[in-house]
């Protein structure tokens, strides 16, 4: 890429496509350089399909509505609107890696993942749980938190993307310390809250009832809170998870760190589908996402939603902004 993250005026984003909801994004101006990675030949067909007067760029730079820069990347078989074939999930994976390289090596200041299909990715048999988890393992970072925000709400998940029983085995009172540590600190690096307020949900109903209803809030929670608060973290609980999102017990907090998957996300996305946005810590870069998935029922139709991606990459552009 031509230009240093340093000499540049407003952030360049890579945004891994996608080809529809990107194109979706070409309507709109955008607050960065936006750097779409992909197959032109695909973009060129669905922008022909979906009926879209866009121009594909060659030329990175900030571009008005109406302009798509696309980064060539070529795909390995013809892709059919909400088939995804497993023939691609290398072309996907490639994506994912050339964005990761470049955001390492200062070609990007963030990227932004539009969703994939995982259960394809694994049919091709490479092993693949999550853009989370790859992030992680292709960064060499030990640990990567999922914190979904939306307007007034930021929930940060324990674990990722696990079957429901096994997260009582993947919690443990280091785990705990270490992933509220990643948050307290990203929470002052990224979002300018150096004193964050951070509620701690426990795992079972009522926080465990004393007790009564699980034993993990007594015997890993609780003095990972202990040891949190000892290392200047402003944690609080064990709390049980159906009264922390009463908006009268959250605006008391900053974050809230809940213990698994399907415990926060219900309530992120209820409170605001379409603006939530998915922020991975953790890692020596940036990363969106938009808090939903392939919608494979819309593809092909230009019907799919653009208001989660487009906040994704507003995002990032706000959290990639101070280094301009």
């Amino acid at each position: 890429m031509p230009t240093s993250n340093t000499s540049r005026k407003v952030p360049r984003i890579v945004l891994t496509s996608g080809p529809e909801l990107c194109l979706a994004l070409a309507a709109l101006r955008q607050p960065c350089e936006l750097v779409c990675l992909g197959d032109r030949t695909l973009f060129a067909e669905r922008a022909r399909l979906l009926r879209l007067d866009v121009q594909l760029s060659e030329t990175p730079g900030p571009a008005g509505p109406g302009s798509l820069f696309i980064l060539h990347e070529p795909l390995a078989a013809p892709s059919i609107p909400g088939k995804p074939d497993p023939a691609n999930a290398r072309y996907v994976l490639r994506l994912l890696d050339r964005a990761i390289d470049g955001a390492l090596g200062g070609d990007f200041d963030a990227i932004v993942t539009a969703p994939v299909h995982k259960a394809v990715i694994n049919e091709a048999g490479i092993p693949f749980s999550g853009h989370t988890e790859y992030l992680a393992q292709r960064t060499g970072s030990a640990r990567a938190v999922m914190l979904l925000a939306s307007p007034g709400l930021r929930v940060a998940l324990a674990t990722t993307h696990l079957p429901l029983k096994a997260v009582s085995g993947a919690l443990s009172i280091d785990m705990l310390y270490e992933t509220g540590l990643i948050l307290a600190d990203a929470l002052a690096a990224r979002f300018g809250l150096p004193a964050a307020r951070i509620a701690v949900c426990g795992l079972n109903p009522h926080a465990g009832e004393g007790g009564y209803l699980g034993d993990e809030e007594q015997r890993i929670i609780a003095p990972a809170i202990a040891r949190l608060r000892s290392a200047g973290v402003r944690a609080s609980g064990p709390l049980p998870a159906d009264t922390v999102f009463v908006p009268q017990v959250l605006k008391e907090y900053d974050a809230v760190l809940a213990m698994y998957h399907d415990q926060g996300l219900p309530v992120v996305k209820y409170a605001g589908f379409e603006r939530a946005v998915n922020v991975t810590l953790g890692l020596p870069l940036l990363r969106t996402s938009p808090d939903h998935g392939t919608a494979l029922d819309l593809a092909g139709s230009g019907r799919a939603d653009v208001r989660s991606l487009a906040a994704a990459v507003q995002l990032a552009s706000e959290l990639a902004a101070p280094r301009h």
